[in-house]
């Protein structure tokens, strides 16, 4: 490979071309069993990340939806995660105070925060000035349901989110899965 084309894919990765745009650009669709996948992007060509999206829908068993067509079964919020044996009452009352929206004990005993967006930086500090240092903690898109997958169709799934993360343009992929 010459040294020239090495250099100049250097520097466009690294943003030291000039000319060249990156855009987020976020694509719906669903996989097994109609589970909900949002796949956020970064890229400099849009026609290569969307070929390559669909391509990892279509090739799976998913399909690329329109905009729109599953993100109202996500919820934009603040969550942090803190390990099964935490104080429960602790967190509760320290996040409450601090503008949580909700505190949820899991089955296993972990404890999930849940804040609006902009209240998620006051809960996070307020929780960690307390001592306590979630596993966890980010905004995100949080599922408002979530479709329980088995057997084979969980393997499935599983194979469709490995791909489309693997891509080299994907940030993030949200879905709505219970694996």
């Amino acid at each position: 490979m010459p040294a020239d084309t090495i250099k100049r894919n250097i520097d466009k990765a690294t943003g030291n071309l000039e000319g060249v745009n990156y855009e987020e650009i976020r694509y719906e669709g669903y996989g097994i069993g109609g589970a909900a996948i949002i796949v956020d992007t970064m890229t400099d060509n849009k026609v290569r990340t969307v070929a390559e999206v669909r391509h990892a829908f279509s090739k799976h068993g998913g399909n690329l939806g329109t905009e729109g067509s599953v993100s109202f079964q996500f919820k934009h919020c603040g969550q942090m995660i803190f390990a099964p044996g935490t104080s429960e009452d602790k967190v509760m009352e320290i996040a409450l105070e601090a503008g949580a929206d909700d505190v949820i004990t899991d089955e296993d005993g972990a404890i999930e925060v849940l804040t609006s967006s902009g209240d998620f930086e006051a809960v996070k500090n307020a929780l960690t000035q307390a001592g306590l240092v979630p596993e966890v903690a980010e905004v995100t898109l949080r599922p408002e349901n979530t479709i329980e997958l088995s057997g084979d169709d969980a393997a499935k799934m599983q194979k469709i989110l490995d791909v489309l993360e693997d891509l080299d343009d994907v940030q993030e992929v949200y879905h709505n899965a219970a694996l």
